[in-house]
């Protein structure tokens, strides 16, 4: 690493810090002082309510960081002349903005690396805490359908990885041709087992005078192979709560039972797509800065970045929520714009450097 790299990582990284700082204080402060009255008077809760809120907020704050700590990185430069002594000792653009970029890609890939943990359900975590319901997570009522199979669930515990009082039918056409009772299932080795099962089969030619319902019980059997809890959870209560790789088990268990889903792939594409709409922006911010402060307006320059990043962020945030309505598919309102927002990127980009 060349000292020019390593002076010009280190004026970045102190002003993404404090950036990143200040805007997480702020939202957690705002959100702390707008639920104040509902959160418990416990401090363990207090304490577990603000690291939940501080990761949910990160995912918001750390891409708006890093272009603002950007933006600051080159007003500095800028009023300082630095860019003129970089461009005398010879450093071109790309040895300026690379170093900045190789560090957000890998400050969002870390980003990234977090929503594959527990932690990607922070917001439903500090919403049980306002709730009262962050020790007690208990759904009631869930049907849903599994191959040839449709499965009721009375209770289920996502906690415990358990359930209680399970009806599996059976169904050939419209006809249903076994019901499987259980009093209890538990989810083990990526499966659920039901426990004390009473399994009443249909025969398949009815007469009235010999038909008989046949009539037995097992131990134990499985079904739901791939199910986890917090899937059954997060699809049952229509949430967009999903770590990344419950998103991914999700969209292929749900497309093989020929369930929609576009919700959770938009989450995805959130998760994975949508915080790089930065890396184009450094560029394009960096292209339209000047050498020196004399004939250059800085107060415009930092209000417009400043302006248009917000408008971009807003731009894929709506988008994500139209998605996640059910308006539009995922790869058509995420996917698509993301494409046209780096051609177009790079084509302003192009056009203003060989100016």
């Amino acid at each position: 690493m060349s000292i020019l790299t390593r002076y010009i990582l280190k004026k970045y990284l102190i002003n993404f810090i404090i950036v990143l700082i200040s805007l997480e204080i702020f939202f957690i402060g705002i959100d702390f002082l707008q639920n104040f009255k509902n959160i418990p008077q416990s401090a363990n809760l207090q304490l577990l309510y603000v690291l939940y809120n501080a990761f949910f907020t990160l995912t918001l704050a750390l891409p708006l960081s890093i272009v603002f700590g950007w933006i600051i990185t080159l007003v500095v430069f800028i009023r300082n002349n630095e860019f003129v002594a970089f461009n005398a000792i010879g450093a071109t653009n790309k040895k300026i903005f690379l170093p900045v970029i190789n560090i957000s890609i890998f400050l969002l890939s870390l980003l990234i690396f977090l929503q594959m943990t527990p932690l990607a359900y922070s917001y439903d975590q500090k919403k049980k805490i306002l709730d009262n319901e962050y020790f007690t997570n208990t759904k009631s009522d869930i049907f849903l359908k599994y191959n040839d199979y449709y499965i009721y669930f009375k209770k289920l515990l996502p906690l415990e990885k358990k359930a209680e009082d399970i009806h599996i039918f059976r169904v050939s056409g419209k006809d249903v041709i076994e019901t499987i009772i259980g009093e209890k299932a538990y989810f083990q080795n990526n499966r659920w087992y039901v426990l004390n099962v009473k399994i009443i089969e249909k025969p398949k030619d009815l007469n009235v005078d010999s038909s008989k319902l046949d009539i037995r019980y097992e131990k134990f059997l499985h079904t739901l192979d791939g199910f986890k809890p917090k899937i059954l959870d997060n699809v049952y209560e229509s949430k967009s709560d999903f770590s990344i790789f419950d998103a991914i088990s999700a969209v292929i268990l749900l497309k093989e039972q020929g369930i929609n889903t576009d919700k959770i792939r938009s989450v995805l594409y959130n998760q994975l797509v949508v915080p790089f709409f930065v890396i184009p922006l450094i560029l394009l911010i960096f292209a339209y800065a000047s050498l020196n402060s004399r004939f250059f307006n800085i107060g415009k320059f930092t209000s417009i970045s400043i302006f248009g990043t917000l408008i971009i962020w807003g731009i894929f945030f709506i988008l994500f929520k139209f998605t996640n309505g059910g308006v539009i598919i995922p790869e058509v309102s995420i996917l698509l714009p993301m494409f046209f927002w780096v051609l177009i990127s790079i084509y302003f980009y192009n056009k203003k450097i060989n100016s």
